[in-house]
C-alpha cells in the first residue's frame, strides 16, 4: 500500500462500543465520589456529635474510714481545786507559801490576826464559869431544902420550883458550852491550813491585808490545786457524740511540747447540748503525776471515733452548690447525668465526709464540667466506666 493511500473507516459499533464505556466510566466516578462525600459528611456529623457528648471521670464513693479521728480544742483543768477564803475577820499575821509551792494536806499557810473574836471567846467564857456557878448554887440549894421536906418546914411547891430553876441553869451552863465550843472553833480558822496536797497557783493577799469572812467579799487569798491528774475539757458538736463513747481513747498535742504526745481518756459527759454552741462538754483525764502541764492550758485534743457504720467519701472536687442547693452529679447505667442532693458530715479537706444522699454503688461524676443538666449524656472514663463498684480482688489487681 502506498504511503498517500487512505486507511479504511473505523466501524460505527466500534464507536458506540467505545462511547458506552466512556458513559460508564464517568457514571462510576461521579457515583464514586458522591459515596465519598456522604461517607465523608457521616464521619463529620458523628464526629460533631461525639464531641458534643461530654467526657467525664467518675468514681465510686469511699467506703474506708480516712481519718476515724476528729481534732478539737480543749482546757486543761486541775482535777481538784480549792479557793481558800477565811473564815473569821481579821487581819493577815503572816504567810509561808507563794504560788508555785508544793504544800502537803492540812499545813499552815497563814495566820489572821482577830482581836474581835478573841474579846469574843473571852467573854463567852467568862460567862460560861457565872452560869456553872449559878448552876451549882442552884443545884445545892435544892438539896438542902429536900432534907426540910419531912418536917414541912418546906412545901413540896418550893420543891418543884428549886428543880426548874436547876434545870433552866443547866441548860444556859449547855448553851454557854456551846457558844464557847463555836468561837473556839472559828478561833481555829485563824490558822488557814491547805485541805489535799497540790500547788499553790494563786496568793491575792498580803500580811497586814483586811480580811473578810465568807467568800462572796472578794477573790480568794490562796488557791490550791491538785495537779498529779489534770480534767480536760472538750466541747463535742452534736453530730460526733454518738461516735465517742466513755472510755475512749484520745491523744493531746501541746504548743509547749510540739513533738510529744499525751494519752487521755474520755471519762464523763455532761448528756446535754448547749444551745448556744450546738455541742456537748466532755471530761477526759489525763495523768500529770512529772507535772509537766499545767492546769488552764490549751490542748489540741484528737478523740477516736466509734461508728456502727462507715461513712462513705467523695472528692471535695465533685460537689455542686447554686440555687438548687448542695448536690452531686452522678452517672446511671444509660450513661446520662442524674443529680442527687448530699449532707456533709464533716469536710476533710481533699475528701468530703457524707451524712446521706449517695449510696456505695453511684457512679459519682468527680469533676462535674460547666452547663451540665439532669438528663444529659455523658461519656464515662475513669475507674468507675465498669458501671460497677470495684471488688477487692480489682484493687488488688490495680496495686500490682
Amino acid at each position: 500500500m502506498s504511503p498517500t493511500e487512505q486507511r479504511p473507516p473505523v466501524s460505527h459499533r466500534k464507536l458506540g462500543i467505545f462511547g458506552v464505556v466512556a458513559v460508564v466510566g464517568a457514571g462510576l466516578i461521579v457515583a464514586t465520589g458522591i459515596r465519598a462525600r456522604e461517607d465523608s459528611d457521616s464521619k463529620l456529623k458523628e464526629w460533631t456529635d461525639n464531641q458534643a457528648v461530654p467526657t467525664v471521670a467518675v468514681a465510686f464513693p469511699s467506703g474506708k474510714a480516712l481519718n476515724p479521728t476528729i481534732d478539737l480544742p480543749g482546757r486543761l483543768e486541775a482535777y481538784s481545786r480549792a479557793p481558800i477564803f477565811a473564815r473569821v475577820s481579821g487581819y493577815l499575821k503572816n504567810w509561808s507559801v507563794d504560788i508555785g509551792a508544793r504544800v502537803k494536806a492540812g499545813q499552815v499557810i497563814a495566820e489572821i490576826e482577830a482581836p474581835d473574836l478573841d474579846q469574843q471567846l473571852l467573854q463567852a467564857r467568862a460567862d460560861l464559869v457565872s452560869q456553872q456557878s449559878s448552876a451549882q448554887l442552884s443545884e445545892a440549894t435544892l438539896n438542902r431544902r429536900k432534907t426540910l421536906v419531912a418536917s414541912n418546914f418546906v412545901s413540896a411547891q418550893e420543891i418543884d420550883e428549886r428543880t426548874a430553876d436547876l434545870n433552866n441553869k443547866k441548860a444556859a451552863v449547855k448553851s454557854g458550852q456551846a457558844n464557847v465550843e463555836r468561837l473556839e472553833a472559828l478561833a481555829g480558822y485563824k490558822s488557814i491550813t491547805v485541805p489535799f496536797d497540790g500547788v499553790v497557783t494563786s496568793r491575792d493577799t498580803d500580811v497586814g491585808a483586811l480580811i473578810n469572812a465568807g467568800g462572796g467579799s472578794g477573790p480568794a487569798m490562796f488557791v490550791v490545786s491538785d495537779i498529779t491528774k489534770l480534767r480536760v475539757y472538750v466541747n463535742v458538736p452534736q453530730n460526733y457524740v454518738p461516735a465517742i463513747k466513755i472510755g475512749a481513747k484520745a491523744a493531746l498535742t501541746m504548743p509547749e511540747y510540739p513533738n510529744r504526745t499525751f494519752p487521755a481518756t474520755v471519762e464523763a459527759s455532761s448528756q446535754s447540748v448547749d444551745i448556744s454552741s450546738g455541742t456537748t462538754r466532755m471530761q477526759l483525764a489525763l495523768d500529770n503525776s512529772a507535772g509537766e502541764l499545767m492546769p488552764g492550758g490549751y490542748a489540741n485534743v484528737r478523740l477516736n471515733l466509734q461508728r456502727d457504720a462507715v461513712p462513705l467519701h467523695i472528692p471535695s472536687s465533685a460537689l455542686i452548690f447554686n440555687k438548687d442547693g448542695l448536690r452531686v452529679a452522678t452517672v446511671g447505667l444509660d450513661d446520662k447525668v442524674k443529680f442527687k442532693t448530699v449532707t456533709i458530715a464533716r469536710d476533710l479537706g481533699r475528701e468530703i465526709e457524707l451524712a446521706s444522699g449517695v449510696a456505695a454503688d453511684d457512679r459519682i461524676i468527680t469533676a462535674p464540667p460547666d452547663g451540665i443538666a439532669d438528663g444529659d449524656p455523658v461519656r464515662v472514663v475513669g475507674a468507675g466506666a465498669k458501671g460497677k463498684p470495684a471488688t477487692a480482688s480489682e484493687k488488688q489487681d490495680v496495686k500490682g
